[in-house]
């Protein structure tokens, strides 16, 4: 996928969708960038997760299943791009970013499970508790969670101890019952059928959106950034997190699971953002999140031309 260089300006009232194109009029190669990013983090969780003999085998194979199971790479790709505006040296960016890859991999398994979403399918494949068993899967995914603090923990992560604390923090945060899991607990709530607008957007930035906004902020704690940056890539995730969600909600409807990787329609008697909004007016959120994305990017000017694309590809992908 290769964002171009903005259009013309469009007439008032004319949506604009060229606000994710490059500022610097230079085309963003956005497919080659993710694709040897997805390499470099899928090479390092094969060496920070190695096979092991014997009894506890299983766990790490497991582990390995879902971690070296390919995927977009999209939040390693986020914190590598992030460190990169405030040139943080890419080792240490990796290793961020092959952490909140290990969080996002367990929060899979655990949502494949049959007492959450069910799925017997992941990225096109058995989940994990069909390929191995429900009591392994468990393990693995929690296996993973953990070993990502002890990622962000070590030394080669950085040499400043208070930068990781505050990632260990900060992931913690995202993580948790403040945000990750407590998004999924409000999902199997029983008020999850009538929820409106703002609930669900309130859901999705739990859920989606806050493993996203540490991928954003957490190149800028490498770096040791004034709080003005930090806040401004916040914003930045808080919509690309959203349009992300949307995106989900139209794929759910539209997608095929051949497309998706994983079984469509389960959004089927929930209220969604198609739902609530319709297919065309999920749409256009969609396109609006992805303007209101990259107005929060100005700061860092054409720098930022890559997480603008990224934005643009949130919207546009078929899985």
């Amino acid at each position: 996928m290769t964002i171009e260089a903005a259009a013309p300006a469009t007439t008032p009232g004319e949506p604009q969708a060229a606000m994710s194109a490059p500022v610097s009029g230079t085309p963003v190669d956005l497919d080659g960038l993710m694709t040897t990013a997805a390499k470099s983090v899928s090479d390092e969780l094969d060496r920070l997760i190695p096979e092991v003999a014997g009894p506890r085998g299983p766990v790490v194979d497991a582990m390995r299943y879902s971690a070296l199971s390919g995927g977009k790479r999209l939040r390693p790709f986020l914190v590598m791009e992030s460190a990169g505006l405030f040139g943080v040296p890419a080792a240490q960016a990796l290793r961020v970013g092959c952490a909140v890859e290990m969080v996002h991999c367990y929060s899979l398994i655990h949502d494949d499970l049959p007492a959450m979403d069910d799925s017997d399918t992941r990225r096109g494949r058995p989940a994990v508790h069909k390929a191995f068993d429900e009591a392994i899967a468990i393990l693995a995914g929690d296996a993973l969670l953990t070993q990502a603090f002890e990622v962000l923990g070590g030394f080669a992560t950085s040499r400043d101890a208070a930068v990781r604390a505050a990632l260990v923090v900060e992931l913690a945060k995202s993580s948790g019952s403040a945000g990750m899991v407590g998004g999924q607990m409000i999902d199997i709530s029983p008020a999850r059928e009538t929820m409106q607008y703002d609930a669900i957007a309130e859901l999705e930035a739990l859920k989606t959106g806050e493993l996203i906004r540490f991928s954003c902020v957490s190149g800028a704690i490498l770096a040791g950034t004034g709080e003005g940056e930090r806040m401004a890539l916040a914003g930045y995730a808080a919509d690309l997190g959203l349009a992300f969600q949307v995106a989900d909600d139209l794929l759910d409807v539209t997608g095929t699971e051949e497309q998706v990787g994983k079984p469509v329609g389960q959004d089927d008697g929930l209220t969604t953002f198609v739902t609530l909004l319709g297919l065309e007016g999920a749409r256009k959120k969609a396109e609006d999140l992805v303007e209101s994305a990259c107005a929060h990017l100005a700061p860092f000017g054409a720098s930022a031309d890559t997480l603008r694309a990224v934005a643009r590809f949130v919207v546009d992908r078929n899985q």
